[in-house]
């Protein structure tokens, strides 16, 4: 009984919320798929294979159109590194290449893509060593250079502060960015270590070195951090020019109690810009990011880190380049709405989400919690929050030449079915080619207003879709439009099948 009362106010609260939802037609919807929590470690390629064919397959019927996926964690590689040893967090010991052998990061892209979705590679870019690694491989970073590191709190970390270092780290990120056809290549929140009462970070001999005369320790630690971000920002569309460099900071980027002329929030909680170094709004602002995704975990009505008013302030102060929500999906659906306790929060933040200027999307973290389905989450996305799919939010300033449109858009019966086929537009340079195509659907009468994403039927790197044939006798429109790199979409081409 209390099952069947749970599902009816589900049904109840998704059919309340479908009445007053508008869903957009272009929106980052994300989530991030980790490995520092060790969730395949120890399987083997085909129970890998499987897991992840499972998340993806639940969170594409979600809507969810970019994964991001953590593959380098440690200063090792969840990838066939020239560089960097396997990570311990897919064979068990680093160093050691998977058996049978396969490279899970050139999987996950061509499963993504062929799904419609977007990857984009995830790492950890100072972090060297976590807590619970207690061997290293003798081609890890710090084994060949632990001049260059610091230990701090169980952890390695690799001196923000040395010019080798940072230049390193591009060095790694433009690698996978040459060799992999990654749509986005990703940082998160660890820079300077995350402090530890009573623990100084040991960097006096490079401060003496390297201070470049700037006075202030923690000034001279952001001016660190600020010269690897432009410096990564230029080596990863220097590689490829249609790759999206993200930033997922942590949630609060400076409380306004703390003082200082810079832009706060009302707040209690660690800082980005004093406590981590990370001047993320410099940033944005210099243009050296291309989309910001700040973890704002907490509830609406968190007594130190208010869900509301901190999306609020990012909205405000963020919106330079596209900043979407990143979401904490188990604390979502246990916190209870404060003007409706009989349901979730999830409502709530994503009508703060879709209300508030400059906001265009979301990441979901994490991605087993939505396959899951903690608390309907996924139920909730398929039904309602993001029951149509929808393309990436555009980005200007990399790219705005829209493609030509599709070719010989034509109806064709098939050995196994009716088949919308048709052919490339042609393309100069790859910034111009089709990358994937959208194909809408309009019944009879139906105004063709493909601005509609009720309308949008598939995002689709084939040249062709299987038509839903009955018996021939309702004409349907169907539209037809080419995507670039940057999902700059072409003019439309119609035609008209009897279904």
């Amino acid at each position: 009984m209390r099952k069947l009362f749970s599902f009816i106010l589900l049904l109840c609260t998704l059919s309340g919320v479908a009445q007053n939802q508008t869903l957009p037609k272009r929106e980052f919807r994300g989530a991030w798929i980790q490995i520092i929590n060790g969730q395949f470690q120890g399987m083997s390629r085909d129970q890998m294979r499987a897991n992840l064919t499972n998340q993806l397959n639940v969170l594409q019927s979600c809507g969810v159109n970019t994964i991001i996926f953590q593959v380098r964690g440690e200063g090792d590689a969840l990838y066939a590194s020239p560089y960097e040893p396997w990570t311990r967090f897919l064979t068990g010991q680093q160093g050691k290449a998977p058996h049978p052998y396969w490279d899970p990061l050139e999987w996950m892209v061509n499963e993504c893509h062929k799904r419609g979705m977007e990857l984009h590679a995830w790492i950890n870019p100072f972090r060297g060593k976590t807590k619970g690694t207690t061997e290293l491989a003798a081609t890890h970073y710090y084994v060949q250079h632990p001049e260059r590191c610091f230990a701090y709190d169980g952890l390695i970390i690799l001196d923000p502060g040395l010019q080798e270092n940072r230049a390193y780290i591009c060095h790694i990120a433009a690698d996978i960015v040459r060799r992999y056809d990654v749509d986005g290549l990703h940082i998160d929140d660890y820079f300077y270590p995350y402090p530890v009462a009573g623990l100084a970070i040991p960097d006096d001999d490079t401060y003496a070195r390297f201070g470049n005369g700037i006075a202030d320790r923690a000034d001279w630690r952001r001016h660190n951090v600020n010269r690897f971000i432009s410096m990564l920002h230029d080596s990863i569309h220097a590689a490829k020019p249609w790759v999206k460099f993200g930033v997922s900071p942590f949630g609060i980027y400076h409380n306004a109690k703390a003082g200082s002329n810079i832009p706060g929030s009302d707040t209690g909680g660690l800082q980005n810009y004093d406590d981590l170094y990370a001047d993320v709004l410099y940033w944005i602002n210099k243009g050296w990011v291309d989309y910001t995704v700040p973890q704002v975990y907490w509830e609406i009505g968190h007594k130190v880190a208010d869900y509301d008013r901190l999306v609020r302030w990012w909205s405000r102060y963020a919106a330079g380049r596209p900043l979407f929500i990143g979401q904490d999906v188990e604390r979502t659906v246990r916190a209870a709405d404060l003007n409706n306790p009989a349901v979730n929060q999830m409502a709530e933040k994503f009508r703060l989400q879709r209300s508030l200027p400059g906001i265009d999307g979301n990441c979901l973290w994490y991605s087993a919690a939505v396959v899951r389905n903690e608390g309907n989450y996924a139920t909730a996305l398929q039904q309602t929050y993001q029951s149509h799919p929808a393309l990436q939010p555009l980005m200007p300033f990399i790219d705005d030449e829209t493609p030509r449109k599709p070719r010989k858009v034509k109806a064709m019966w098939m050995p196994d079915g009716y088949y919308l086929f048709w052919t490339a537009p042609k393309a100069k340079t790859e910034m111009d080619r089709a990358r994937y195509y959208a194909v809408y659907r309009f019944a009879p009468g139906e105004k063709v207003n493909i601005d509609s994403p009720a309308n949008l039927v598939t995002i689709t790197p084939e040249t062709f879709i299987k038509l839903p044939y009955v018996n021939g006798q309702t004409k349907y429109t169907y539209v037809v439009t080419a995507l670039d790199r940057i999902q700059n979409e072409s003019k439309a081409v119609k035609k008209k099948v009897k279904l």
